[in-house]
């Protein structure tokens, strides 16, 4: 229990250093800006795998299936690696958003503080039902097995992600119960217009990226439980790729038509571990290579998209 109110403290710390003092003042995150702070997410998470060999060496957290604190490593990173690979389609999903109700950049960083502190309660929720599910029903894992195939399958028969924020449910739904405006006053969530107090489009997006990103988190929790159930890791590799998400979101949103091949990187990874869920009982994968398999899906889906040209729609007209 010290090790869980440990971790949760680090994470307070880290979104009030975050709020609080290195972006206090809104502004726009640049290119630069954004590249050093998704390096310095990715080095603290890539380090925290040195606690988590310490944590597992020294027998200071539960560890029922005792093992390993190598294999806890792996288990971490692989987790990591994969909930940070999912991210991808979360970034341009955000990006959306943020276009369909004309968030200013200056602003899209105080949405995306809120709606990460979010997620990290929702996933701690979800974590928490999807071990339990496992541990009281063995079959939930041929449930989730299914469902990463299928999820794998319709991203492979989709060339794009269409999605209209303001066709969501959660927009249809929230305009019925609330006053809205399309107003905006500096960061504000709220704001009071003719007596009445109305939530501006800040408010709208958060609320449609947290909802969004539940329904991504349906793909990703039984990923990483592919990999392993033990709670703590299952939960710190999570947290640990939703607090760079934000500075990954300002660095990739706008590389994303660079990277049209990494769609198909996600496709085996959610493959792979779906196939690993299903045929867990008969096959033991060791987690090198599992680790392996997605580090390798994850470069060849970055150097494919940069060697290959795109090609021109109008060269075919042109020719002609």
């Amino acid at each position: 229990m010290l090790v869980w109110i440990a971790f949760i403290t680090l994470i307070i710390i880290f979104l009030a250093l975050d709020l609080g003092i290195f972006n206090k003042r809104d502004h726009v995150i640049r290119s630069k800006e954004a590249s050093l702070w998704t390096a310095l997410w990715v080095t603290v998470a890539l380090s925290f795998s040195g606690v988590i060999y310490w944590l597992f060496s020294a027998g200071l957290v539960d560890n029922p299936t005792q093992m390993t604190a190598n294999a806890a490593v792996l288990n971490y990173i692989t987790g990591y690696l994969i909930e940070l690979s999912l991210s991808v389609d979360n970034v341009f999903v955000i990006a959306v958003i943020f276009s369909a109700f004309s968030i200013p950049p200056i602003y899209q960083h105080r949405v995306l503080f809120w709606g990460i502190l979010g997620a990290i309660v929702f996933r701690a929720m979800m974590i928490i039902f999807g071990i339990t599910l496992i541990n009281r029903f063995d079959w939930v894992i041929y449930v989730f097995g299914v469902f990463l195939l299928y999820t794998a399958y319709k991203m492979f028969k989709s060339e794009s992600i269409k999605f209209n924020p303001k066709n969501s449910l959660a927009f249809k739904y929230l305009r019925k119960v609330y006053p809205l405006t399309t107003h905006m006053k500096g960061h504000d969530f709220f704001i009071r217009r003719m007596g009445i107090i109305a939530a501006t489009p800040l408010f709208v997006a958060l609320i449609v990226i947290e909802l969004t990103d539940i329904l991504f988190a349906l793909d990703s929790i039984p990923a990483i439980l592919a990999i392993t159930a033990d709670p703590f890791i299952v939960f710190s590799s999570n947290i640990m790729a939703i607090l760079g998400l934000r500075s990954m979101y300002f660095l990739v949103s706008r590389m994303l038509s660079k990277f049209r091949f990494i769609n198909y990187s996600l496709v085996v990874i959610l493959g792979f571990v779906g196939l690993k869920m299903l045929t867990a009982e008969y096959v033991h994968v060791p987690s090198w290579i599992s680790l392996s398999l997605i580090l390798v899906s994850l470069v060849s889906g970055i150097v494919f998209s940069l060697l290959i040209p795109e090609k021109n729609p109008n060269s075919d007209t042109e020719t002609k």
